[in-house]
Parts: C-alpha cells; structure tokens; sequence
C-alpha cells in the first residue's frame, strides 16, 4: 500500500482541547479533548473528506460529455 504525506498542524484551543487541520488539504480540520483525540479525528476527517471529493468527482465524470479520467501517481517527498 502506498503513503501519501500530508502536514497536520495541532494548536491548542482558548476554550481548552485542540483544534487539528491539514495545511495541504482545505476544509479537513476538527477538534478534540486530547491531543490524541484530535489526531484519530483529523484521521477520519481527512478519509472521509476525500471519500467525498471522489464521490463528487466520479458523478461529474459520469455526467461529461467529453472527460478523460486515469490514474494520478504523485511521488512522495
């Protein structure tokens, strides 16, 4: 199976807890008690952010007239 690496950034919250977000990836971010809280959270916020964006993406293609779709192999750094 292969990785992707993404940055999880983690600060703490005025109201206590910790908020947690994805510099590479708007829109997946969450919150949590602990700090490992936060990290399993961000964790399924992520898979199920990009379960989305699939789902979105594979109803558009489906929906083009004129769409290409294939396989796109990033290597990690």
């Amino acid at each position: 199976m292969s990785e992707i690496r993404l940055t999880a950034i983690y600060e703490k919250a005025q109201e206590g807890g910790y908020i947690g977000y994805v510099a590479e990836l708007p829109g997946a971010n969450t919150q949590g008690e602990t700090l490992e809280e936060t990290r399993e959270n961000l964790k399924e916020a992520v898979t199920l952010l990009l379960e989305c964006y699939r789902e979105d993406a594979e109803d558009r293609f489906e929906k083009a007239a004129d769409a290409t779709k294939e396989e796109l192999v990033l290597q990690a750094a």
